[in-house]
């Protein structure tokens, strides 16, 4: 039966005996018979029955023969992979896995499940809200503290802003549970604390007194002793910019085969996965890690049927490609791009069992900064020399795409693609762009230039100079405690006017085929502005120049600190912000209808805090912040009043600075 249900031909017959096989699962006797049935659910399990597989085998799980549970929950995690289409549900089935049968739930089970949530925007807050929901369980095994502690210690400001879930109750009860684990989850836990103090200053006091107690710094134990040391002395001489850069996000992970087929590979005896089975997972395995969105992993392997291939699972068990390159792919570069094009060398593991991203100096140059073209060992084509184009004409209308999100594709045509995902603490931004060449010809002579419309003082930084001014990156190697300064192999072109500073980081002058390169813009806002920057991209293909400018999604919004206020507090303040150049006012027609959760969403992602039961027509929407530069700060109070009778806004901004409040106000109005 497991034959047929693996045949194109007979799988959809055998389909129709899922209750029979259920059944024979549930109710025999002997073990083995038990065992075939659960090989041949496997077997019969496609899309249109993954769920009901899923929930039938966890189900058994809790009754199921302990010699056959580490193979029923491998395939259990497969299964919920290979054909996962809402990630919560397979954020909630893992989880479920680690409460049901936590003791038989593998590293490469609960990797993966971090690997996943790393590299997927949509599914990080649920995860870190379900997460912390399964940790108020009196009795966690200690897998789930492990999620528990690397999720939060992530994304815990995903859910900050519910009083249940606070800084403070996320610590709490992750340090809770400290006392009851062993050595390398108390690790993990240091690593989330310190992180926590990244994330939410206000915790900083409370957890350097947990580092700072002797059970922390004495620790029998040298590994849990010198995280506790380091930690604390990082968290007292740091400045909070230091602290951003050391303590920062992961990056996505490169999108590789999982380890968990390879490990149910290993397994002998019946049950064993097939090698039929493992490239037809691994063809499918693009759908998971980015649904339709993913390029043609087939294709893929295709073209790169010539070279040793890069695929390896995402925990270190082949050695990882090269940083900077990723394989040809026939499909949207955009994702690719978010996975290869990370901030950081692909995880490993350790010796301690735990995800590392620098235990090693990379082979080639810095993962942030590409080779300079001095470091190469053949020298690179010409220089093109020819002045940058003028902005593309759709280039305002790409950059109001970006006002409200961070992440996305910001250009692309038949030749490049163009990703961008950024992040902003206070005055501070970082922002990663992504190169994609789309053909199977090189990009020689590639070049980016980021400029500001008008005067632009430039100039070239030397290497020392360059690892002064940009910081050399410290990088936590989470969860790991050491941290190491790798030399910087390039130089960095530093850009400042009256308004902005910006570093940029060299790229490589050669893009292959289907590869993607990265490049980091560190950005400084010293007072507010109107004008974004202009990126330029010059590059040959084919030996014809190809020469276009952009606008760099960089606008005033992007250094709001959100403010939560009470209504009282809210009308006093607006009442006090009411002489007429403090006040922007526009009235316009809604361009895609009324729909109120847009709406909301536009505005968070405006980076306001929005207010509920404020204003006294609950029809409107209230909003509050206050943009953070380097020079002042600026309050800054919205009303949005919908008409949806007429199809119609009437946005008010009132601010302590009257250009604050214009600027806000033309780019707003273009979202809605």
């Amino acid at each position: 039966m497991c034959t047929l249900a693996s045949s194109e031909f007979s799988h959809e017959a055998v389909k129709t005996h899922i209750e029979t096989v259920i059944n024979a699962l549930k109710t025999e006797r002997d073990v083995s018979v038990r065992q075939r049935a659960a090989d041949l659910l496997y077997a019969m399990c496609d899309r249109s029955n993954a769920k009901q597989i899923v929930a039938e085998m966890l189900s058994y799980l809790e009754t199921a023969d302990y010699s056959i549970r580490e193979e029923m929950v491998l395939k259990v995690a497969i299964l919920a992979e290979k054909y996962a289409v809402d990630y919560s549900w397979y954020v909630d089935t893992i989880l479920n896995l680690i409460r049901i049968a936590g003791d038989y739930v593998s590293e490469e089970v609960w990797y993966r499940v971090i690997q996943i949530v790393i590299n997927r925007d949509d599914v990080q807050g649920y995860a870190a809200k379900t997460v912390f929901e399964a940790l108020q369980a009196p009795a966690c095994h200690e897998n789930m503290v492990k999620v528990g502690g690397y999720i939060l210690g992530e994304f815990g400001n995903l859910i900050a802003g519910d009083p249940r879930s606070s800084p403070l109750v996320q610590f709490n009860l992750l340090h809770s549970k400290f006392h009851l684990c062993s050595v390398p989850t108390r690790a993990l836990l240091l690593s989330a604390y310190i992180k926590f103090i990244n994330l939410f200053p206000e915790t900083k006091s409370t957890i350097q007194e947990v580092l700072r107690c002797d059970s922390q710094i004495r620790n029998s134990d040298v590994e849990l002793q010198q995280r506790a040391v380091e930690y604390l002395k990082l968290s007292s001489i740091a400045s909070t910019d230091v602290l951003a850069t050391v303590l920062e996000e992961m990056p996505p992970f490169p999108e590789r085969e999982s380890s968990i087929l390879a490990k149910l590979k290993k397994k002998k005896g019946p049950g064993a996965v097939s090698v039929n089975e493992l490239e037809d997972a691994k063809r499918e395995g693009g759908e998971l890690n980015g649904g339709g969105e993913r390029a043609d992993t087939s294709a893929m392997a295709a073209s790169n049927a010539s070279t040793p291939s890069p695929s390896a699972d995402l925990l270190g068990l082949r050695p990882a490609p090269a940083v900077g390159s990723a394989p040809p792919s026939t499909g949207s570069l955009l994702v690719d791009v978010f996975s290869e094009g990370s901030a950081a060398p692909s995880a490993g593991v350790n010796d301690d069992g735990f995800l590392r991203d620098l235990e090693q100096p990379p082979e080639t140059s810095d993962t942030l900064l590409a080779e300079g073209p001095g470091d190469s060992d053949s020298a690179p084509p010409p220089a093109v020399s020819e002045e940058p184009a003028p902005p593309l004409p759709e280039a305002e209308e790409l950059l109001n795409k970006f006002v409200c999100k961070n992440n996305g594709v910001l250009f692309e045509n038949q030749l490049l693609q163009i990703g961008i995902k950024s992040e902003y603490r206070q005055n501070l931004g970082r922002m990663y762009l992504f190169y994609g060449n789309k053909t199977s010809v090189q990009f020689v002579s590639f070049s980016t230039t980021v400029s500001c419309p008008g005067e632009l003082p430039t100039h070239i930084l030397s290497l020392n100079q360059c690892s002064h001014q940009l910081g050399v990156r410290c990088s936590i190697n989470w969860p790991l405690s050491r941290w190491k300064c790798w030399p910087r192999h390039c130089v960095a072109v530093c850009m400042s006017w009256d308004q902005l500073n910006l570093q940029t980081k060299t790229v490589e002058p050669l893009i292959e085929g289907g590869a993607q390169v990265q490049q980091v813009v560190n950005i400084e806002c010293l007072t507010d502005f109107v004008d974004a920057p202009l990126l330029n991209i010059k590059f040959r293909y084919g030996g014809a120049l190809q020469n276009l400018t952009l606008k760099l999604p960089v606008t005033i919004n992007k250094f709001f600190q959100p403010t939560e206020m009470l209504s009282q507090e809210f009308f006093q303040r607006w009442k006090q912000l009411s002489q007429p150049q403090q006040e922007a006012q526009k009235i316009f027609k809604a361009g895609h209808g009324i729909d109120t959760e847009v709406v909301k969403a536009k505005l968070l992602g405006l980076g306001t805090a929005l207010l509920e039961n404020v204003d006294p027509n609950p029809e409107n929407f209230v909003c509050a912040g206050v943009i953070q530069t380097k020079a002042q700060q600026v309050g800054c109070l919205l009303r949005l009043e919908p008409n949806a009778q007429a199809q119609m806004y009437r946005l008010t901004l009132r601010s302590s600075k009257d250009t604050v409040s214009k600027r806000l106000c033309e780019l707003l109005s273009e979202q809605f």
